[in-house]
Formats: C-alpha cells, structure tokens, sequence
C-alpha cells in the first residue's frame, strides 16, 4: 500500500475532506458550515459558526485517523483572512486537528485551484478557470501552470449577504449584486486577459448549476464532471433561480440544503463572467482545490 494523505479546505460556505493513496481516492466529503457568516458586515467569526466547523473538523480527524494518514494538509480561504477574531478559529484548528491551517492568499488559493481544474482535461490550454466560491471568486489563467492570477471579494455568501435580504430578491436588489460584480469581474478580466481559452468552473456554484442543467435526479459528480454549460444555458438558469422562492430552489433534486440560500447570487456571478468573456460555453469541473491541495503534498 501507498502513502495516504488528507487535504482539508475550510472555506466561506463549507469545508471540504479528500483523502488520498496513490493517487486515489478514498474519502471524499462536504459539510456546508457557513464559517463566513456574517464576516463581510461584522468583520468577525460568529462563535456558532466556529463551533459548526469544528464539529465537523473533529469527525474528519476520525476518519483520517482510520486511514493512516501520513501527511495532512488543511487550507483556509476568503473569511479567515478577512476576519478580525481569526485567532480564535486557529486556536480550535490546533486543538482539533493537531496541527495549524494554513490561511493562504487569494493568489495561492487560485494556483491550488488552478493545479485541480486542469487535471484529466484534454491538451495544454490556454485555460481560464473560475472558482466561484463563498466569499470569493478566483480567476485563473495558464497552460499547465498559471500564467496569471486574481482573487475578487465576491461569493456566492458574501453577494447574498450584501445585496438579496429578500427570497425572491427584488429587482433592484438583483441589479445591485449584479453591478457589485461586473465591477469586480471587469477589474479581474483585465488583470488576466479574456483572449482565447477554454473557460473551466469549478466549486459548489458550478457543479450545482450543471446537475440542474443535465436535469439531474440526484447530485452524480461523474455526470456533472466535465459537463459542457453553454451561455444561453447559464442565462436562463439565473434568470429561473432568480425568480423561484425559497421553497421552490430547494425542492430542486440536485441542491444542497446549504446552497439554497446563496445559490441565485452564485449564478449571477457566472452569468457575468460569462456575458464578459463572451465565451459561449464553460467546461465543469468536479476537480478543484481540494485536488490542488492533495497533490501539493503527495510524495
């Protein structure tokens, strides 16, 4: 038997677990814990939120334990850099896990995602992969390494918590998120260039919005892996999330309980990406930075 490793990323909405050896995988897993709940009005972890993920950190460490994990790798993203009481986050971490998450930027968080989307699709790119996660999005564009980088503040939890109070949002709240984001997405598209590419996304956002498109019964990562959304597809599903209450979004086969909630503002941001590359289509990914992560520390 080979050498097994554990990658954790604890990110705005959820915290993810892949468990490696040789390559394989052999645990993979996603609790929505919504660590950055309120982090982009408070600019502090709600205690409630720290105790939800360390709930769940403590049964991963089980799990782990049961594999004979060698190296673990955990990574924090967009709340835990942005909140003032991170301490008290990594104090629980260290007590946890028994040993520190590694808060890394948004350009680190976008190079580990990069390394994950671009595993098993075919050539050598020019590939942009979006991450549309919880209180960031980042924009990643390369060959088989990045070439160029940027992570923007916005997320599918944060844009809901600034902009869409109501369920179903009204237009004007609609309208603001979606200006919130074309200034972002324009500043990270002139950052990295919106010349040809093969446009990849990734996280909970996309997979999501793909399984409603293949008119999924029940989320199938191996039918939403590398799943091909065109434009017009993404158009009319922001268009639907954003017309339907809560209720209705979350009778959809394919959602998590997690994301009913923030699942309208993730896919305006897609949509605007999508309307300013003037792609007409986005290749999904179910490998991502949990992928990144694993592979950064396989011997």
């Amino acid at each position: 038997m080979g050498e097994a490793v554990a990658a954790i990323d604890c990110g705005t909405n959820s915290i993810r677990l892949l468990i490696t050896e040789d390559g394989r995988d052999v645990e993979r897993q996603m609790r929505i814990v919504r660590l950055g709940a309120g982090v982009d009005r408070t600019g502090r972890l709600d205690p409630a939120a720290i105790e939800r993920t360390r709930a769940v950190l403590a049964a991963y460490r089980e799990l782990i334990a049961s594999h004979g994990v060698s190296r673990i790798r955990m990574v924090a993203t967009s709340a835990t850099r942005d909140a003032a009481n991170a301490a008290d986050f990594h104090d629980m971490v260290r007590a946890t896990l028994g040993q520190s998450a590694e808060v890394i930027t948004g350009t680190e968080e976008a190079a580990l995602s990069f390394g994950g989307a671009v595993t098993g699709l075919d050539g050598t790119g020019p590939y942009l992969v979006v991450d549309i996660g919880g209180g960031s999005t980042e924009f990643v564009r390369g060959h088989r390494t990045v070439d160029s980088a940027i992570s923007m503040d916005i997320g599918c939890v944060r844009m809901t918590e600034r902009h869409l109070p109501d369920d179903p949002p009204t237009a004007a709240q609609l309208a603001a998120t979606v200006a919130d984001v074309d200034a972002a997405v324009a500043r990270a598209l002139a950052h990295v260039g919106t010349g040809p590419a093969t446009l990849v996304g990734v996280a909970g956002t996309v997979t999501t919005l793909a399984g409603i498109a293949l008119a999924l019964d029940h989320y199938d990562p191996a039918r939403i892996h590398h799943a091909v959304l065109s434009t017009g597809t993404i158009e009319a599903l922001a268009a639907e999330l954003s017309a339907m209450d809560h209720d209705t979004r979350a009778a959809i086969p394919v959602m998590h309980p997690g994301r009913v909630d923030v699942i309208i503002a993730g896919a305006l941001i897609l949509r605007e990406i999508m309307r300013q590359t003037g792609f007409a289509e986005i290749t999904v990914s179910e490998h991502d930075i949990l992928d990144g992560i694993a592979a950064s520390i396989q011997g």
